[in-house]
């Protein structure tokens, strides 16, 4: 019965805190740190998730690489018998949720960028974002030389050769690939360091030309992480983008195509914009075609990257994953605003997620979600917001496609509701005790580690998640191994990767709750009550 039961086994993982190494790439909190890994250790957590900061470890030159933090940081979660997923996290940190410290990217890269402003992304107002490279200049040899990808993947090769000890002894299981802001793979439309405020639908990124003064950031400060402004009285828009989109519009037979004006901006809702608004420009053939190209771009850059890391940790014993942004407001709306925006094609008669996880089935790779601990019933009504129904498709789209699937909550929670939702979708059926269930996620990761978890109910609460991630078993090192990583298949034509769009569907059938409930301390009797789904 044991054997058959730890095949619903689920392992768990704890994110550690953003500033485990300083923003002056110093590791100098050894004794804390060890401390909170021995109580993970006893919580029967399966291991640890970091951020591994392109701005931290290149930060001082091109290929002046230094790991000797990091390298102190994986001793001990080593030493702890812990596993690690290492994130190559090549954005920006300062400015979005949760962000305690400001990391920006590597100062020499910034400086690209203030001869070049379009290197980074440009909204519809002109303004940099300075989060991340634009996918724009994935192949164009602007920095020292090479590429943004080619730095991405001298950065991972860097990484795999100074980390050999413990990609050897099988503590590093996991190299999630950075694609985005935040890490995931997106565009930057909902930045709150530029005035987006929830449930904005944010904007398109974008190449508008502009007459009069437009805002570009200033790029030599290191006070700040986040952006600063400055006046530049030229014209600013991306134009490697718009090259691309221009070719691609004239191509198709429509060389008067621009790119769309008419969506609005970050705060407003779908039904005051033109595009979004029932019967909108996104409905019409130039408003399928920019989607279909800005979404596509978005997959080929992923597809691009993933395919050096492929070959940077080819024969390792470590998966490659990527994240996928939960963004659940105005999902209930027709125009999935909101996912547009960020670069998620998804309709209500078009699956955006299935086609991002065809893409991950050609390189052997996961596909991690988030907002996992989310009820609807959470949401304010206005936001037209559906986290439930969101994650279940997300989901389904990534077993459809044979992939393992990992999920994050969005937000801390200590909660038994919140616990129990996210029990319910890492096994949507329940317990199989005859074998595997039918589906569950190969893994989830909690965000994030604090002394507040670990003190009183709160860890008490979470000791009794992880118990029933594990299926009620204890910890078992032994579960889902990894196998060493095969070269990515031949690249798939973006029409055989879009024929996983249509026909769109209905997600794999949930349980309203979860049939392994952590009990909240309040309770009294043997039901835990959850939010209606």
């Amino acid at each position: 019965m044991a054997g058959n039961m730890l095949a619903n086994y689920v392992q768990v993982y704890v994110m550690l805190p953003l500033d485990v190494v300083s923003v002056d790439n110093k590791f100098e909190k050894g004794d804390e740190t060890r401390a909170q890994l021995k109580k993970l250790t006893e919580a029967g957590v399966d291991g640890v998730m970091i951020d591994v900061w392109w701005g931290l470890v290149e930060g001082k030159g091109p290929k002046a690489y230094d790991w000797s933090a990091y390298k102190q940081v994986f001793d001990l979660v080593h030493e702890a018998g812990l596993k690690l997923q290492a994130i190559m996290s090549f954005h920006q940190c300062g400015g979005n949720v949760g962000d305690i410290v400001n990391i920006p990217i590597p100062q020499w890269v910034r400086d690209v960028g203030a001869t070049d402003p379009d290197i980074f992304y440009t909204n519809r107002g002109g303004t940099r974002n300075i989060e991340y490279l634009t996918l724009g200049v994935d192949d164009q040899p602007l920095f020292h030389g090479r590429t943004a990808v080619q730095m991405y993947a001298d950065y991972m090769t860097s990484f795999r050769e100074n980390m050999k000890k413990f990609l050897d002894a099988g503590t590093i299981v996991d190299i999630e690939v950075g694609l985005g802001p935040a890490g995931e793979m997106r565009y930057p439309s909902y930045p709150q360091s530029q005035g987006w405020v929830f449930p904005g639908v944010g904007e398109f990124i974008q190449s508008i030309r502009s007459k009069h003064k437009t805002m570009a950031p200033q790029l030599n400060g290191k006070s700040s992480g986040h952006q600063m402004y400055i006046q530049l009285n030229r014209q600013c828009y991306d134009k490697y983008l718009e090259a691309d989109f221009k070719a691609a519009a004239a191509k198709a037979g429509h060389p008067e195509w621009e790119l769309p004006d008419d969506a609005g901006e970050y705060n407003d809702t779908p039904e005051k914009t033109q595009f979004f608004k029932d019967n909108g420009t996104y409905l019409t053939e130039k408003g399928k075609f920019f989607l279909s190209w800005y979404s596509n771009k978005l997959i080929k850059h992923g597809d691009k990257v993933l395919d050096e890391a492929n070959k940077v940790f080819l024969g390792c014993r470590v998966q490659l994953a990527i994240k996928i942004s939960g963004i659940h407001w105005w999902y209930r709306v027709p125009n999935h605003a909101a996912e547009l925006t960020a670069g998620y094609y998804n309709l209500d008669d078009r699956d955006g997620y299935r086609t991002i996880a065809r893409m991950l089935t050609r390189h052997h790779a996961s596909m991690n979600f988030t907002c996992a601990e989310m009820r609807d019933s959470e949401q304010s009504e206005e936001a037209k917001s559906a986290p439930e129904e969101l994650v279940q498709q997300v989901l389904s789209a990534g077993w459809r496609e044979g992939l393992h699937v990992a999920c994050e909550n969005a937000l801390g929670r200590f909660d038994a509701t919140a616990y129990n939702t996210i029990l319910r979708n890492a096994r949507p059926k329940g317990i199989n005790k005859n074998g595997p269930p039918e589906h569950k996620l190969f893994g989830f990761t909690y965000l994030r580690l604090s002394n507040e978890l670990l003190e009183g109910q709160n860890y008490a609460t979470f000791q009794t998640f992880v118990e029933k991630m594990h299926a009620n078993l204890g910890h078992d090192p032994s579960v889902d191994p990894v196998a060493p990583l095969e070269r990515s298949k031949p690249e798939m034509p973006i029409e055989m990767i879009l024929k996983a769009a249509q026909p769109k569907l209905e997600p794999f059938p949930f349980d309203k709750n979860t049939d392994l409930p952590v009990k909240d301390h309040t309770d009294v009797g043997d039901e835990v009550l959850l939010a209606p789904v």
